[in-house]
């Protein structure tokens, strides 16, 4: 069974850059990608992937907006918040979503060891045990 992943990220080239690098492990699927944060709820209301990974700045609310409508419409889909920036918003996300970390894209620059850091954003309706993984 392959984990199904969402991308919503207003720069086209992200979105094929992630699509393409998500499309070379086996056990991943690209169920969508989405340029703004509406968008990026829309489709995971259409798909419940498991995974979602938001740009933290994007039209539409930002990835703040895209993280909590995706809470509401699907709480077992983990969010991961990317960002080009060191964003201290993502620090401050609130509400129906839990912070767990992000990836920055950026930090590979200054830091190899970062680059590949990632982790999630949970809905806090969801059950615990299942986000384990992030």
């Amino acid at each position: 069974m392959s984990i199904r992943v969402l991308i919503a990220d207003d720069n086209q080239h992200s979105r094929e850059a992630l699509r393409a690098l998500i499309g070379l492990e086996p056990d991943l699927e690209v169920v969508g990608a989405a340029a703004d944060a509406e968008e990026a709820i829309n489709l995971v209301s259409q798909y419940a992937p498991d995974v979602a990974i938001v740009d933290v700045r994007m039209p539409g609310g930002g990835g703040k907006r895209a993280a909590e409508g995706i809470a509401l419409a699907s709480p077992n889909t983990i969010v991961i918040a990317l960002s080009a920036y060191d964003d201290a918003d993502v620090r401050g996300w609130g509400g129906r979503v839990h912070l767990q970390g992000r990836a920055d894209r950026s930090a590979h620059r200054s830091d190899p060891a970062r680059g590949s850091q990632a982790e999630g954003v949970r809905s806090t309706r969801g059950d615990p045990g299942r986000h384990s993984r992030a």
